[in-house]
């Protein structure tokens, strides 16, 4: 095993203990998980939202989630997935708090400084996605998790078809059909 996956498996084991610490009610032991947690999130929910403000409002939603629902956890797939899940919801979530909240706001006059979520290169082609997996939500949601988990959680296939409950080649084609009705929509913006 090479060092990587001797690091990878050492966390897993060690995330794994704080989770069963926790649940059998150990004095700090939450709060450990927590913090042992929270860059992990803060990575996943990163890669939905492009400003950091609206990134951590979304790391700490998934944190009081995963704090309140950890008895939840049934242990298909692993922890680290299942908190993957979780942290890739919280982050939709959020984003959809914010397009509500813009559209409910009335601007009547333009900012002098663009606002970095809506407008720059990097930041635009996030919000191009996450309007891509809303609309991907709202049509086939039967497809979602399987992508979200695969394209931004990186989960491996066989992860997904536990954390899902479906059996791999169904993971596999819901991932291909997200994949085209995402590429999709993001070249109907471009043009």
């Amino acid at each position: 095993m090479d060092v990587v996956g001797t690091t990878e498996a050492a966390e897993t084991a060690e995330l794994e203990r704080l989770r069963a610490a926790a649940v059998a009610g150990r004095p700090g032991a939450i709060d450990d998980l927590l913090r042992r947690l929270q860059p992990l999130v803060m990575r996943r929910v990163s890669k939905f939202l492009p400003h950091q403000h609206d990134a951590e409002e979304a790391c700490q939603d998934a944190l009081v989630a995963i704090a309140t629902k950890l008895h939840t956890f049934s242990g298909a797939g692993s922890f680290a997935g299942w908190v993957s899940v979780v942290a890739s919801n919280s982050a939709r979530s959020t984003y959809r708090t914010l397009k509500r909240r813009g559209a409910e706001r009335a601007v009547e006059t333009l900012p002098e400084r663009p606002d970095p979520r809506t407008t720059s290169v990097i930041a635009g082609s996030r919000v191009d996605l996450l309007e891509a997996l809303e609309a991907l939500e709202s049509e086939k949601p039967h497809l979602l998790d399987a992508f979200v988990l695969r394209d931004l959680g990186t989960l491996p296939y066989e992860e997904i078809a536990r954390v899902t409950g479906v059996p791999l080649g169904t993971v596999k084609a819901r991932i291909h059909d997200a994949r085209a009705f995402v590429r999709q929509r993001l070249v109907e913006r471009l043009t």
